[in-house]
């Protein structure tokens, strides 16, 4: 009779537990339902992208200088430092391209491929180590959304991406991304970077100045910041160098000549000192407003 009562309450405790599971895995399933809703309406909500494809159109975003504070910037042909595709030097594009997308020309806005080596060098270092966004995703960030690192706003910038691998050329897309990359204090595209460090269009940039601006993207505040780390960032700049020879950007000759010169931070210094005086303080004020 006692083992018929034991038995009785282990089949109780059994389809207690059952209904809890199931109720769990209900709510676990409407939570991502709920989820999957939200995420629906926040990527209808999303500005379209179809406007990018137009060269002459101007659009006004945000960006931050070094102590987080932000600045209305222009993007397009208003701004006095934008420098359109057929100004960029194939070293520029290509450098930008070695250094932060290697696949760019490969892929529609996503690198399956650079996401799979992410996530198996962060789980060997224990840590989260090294992304895997493309240029393209972070065009898109850089333009419609912020920097915060939540799983809704990468969503967000994969879904974007996407739309503009569809409607916009790859020059257009590389286009944008060199304009309003961050290069220095409030330093943002590469014709101001270019203006900022060497006192020159990009135009007329070498190929290991382009190299060099090209080694600061990752960090230009800390990491690769040229007035801390110049030897970290020309050490940088020497390996997308051999990435240009090696994909026959640069003849041997122009790579051998490219890093023997050395650019020199103390004249960069002083032209930073200069920049904030006459004619780009003026550019400055119509840019940013201050």
């Amino acid at each position: 009779m006692a083992c018929s009562n034991h038995m009785i309450t282990f089949k109780s405790r059994e389809a207690v537990l059952k209904k809890i599971v199931k109720w769990m895995m209900i709510a676990v399933l409407a939570t991502f339902a709920l989820y999957a809703a939200w995420i629906g309406v926040v990527l209808y909500r999303l500005p379209a992208v179809t406007g990018l494809a137009d060269r002459k159109m101007n659009l006004t975003i945000q960006v931050r200088d070094w102590q987080g504070k932000p600045h209305p910037f222009v993007v397009g042909p208003r701004n006095p430092w934008w420098t359109p595709e057929k100004n960029i030097p194939t070293e520029m594009e290509w450098a930008v391209i070695v250094a932060e997308d290697a696949n760019f020309y490969r892929h529609e806005g996503l690198d399956v491929t650079a996401i799979k080596n992410a996530i198996k060098y962060d789980l060997e270092k224990k840590r989260f180590a090294r992304g895997a966004s493309t240029i393209t995703q972070q065009a898109a960030k850089n333009l419609f959304l912020s920097r915060e690192k939540t799983v809704t706003r990468k969503i967000e910038e994969i879904y974007l991406a996407k739309r503009m691998e569809q409607v916009l050329t790859k020059g257009r897309i590389l286009e944008l991304y060199l304009n309003i990359v961050e290069l220095g204090p409030m330093v943002y595209g590469i014709g101001h970077g270019s203006r900022y460090y060497f006192d020159k269009p990009v135009s007329d940039l070498t190929p290991r100045e382009c190299a060099f601006l090209a080694a600061m993207l990752p960090g230009p505040q800390k990491v690769y910041n040229p007035y801390r780390h110049l030897e970290r960032v020309l050490k940088r700049s020497d390996m997308i160098l051999g990435q240009l020879r090696y994909k026959g950007v640069l003849t041997e000759s122009e790579y051998r000549q490219a890093l023997d010169e050395r650019p020199d931070i103390g004249d960069m210094q002083r032209k930073v000192d200069r920049s904030f005086s006459g004619k780009v303080k003026k550019f400055f004020k119509d840019l940013f407003g201050f």
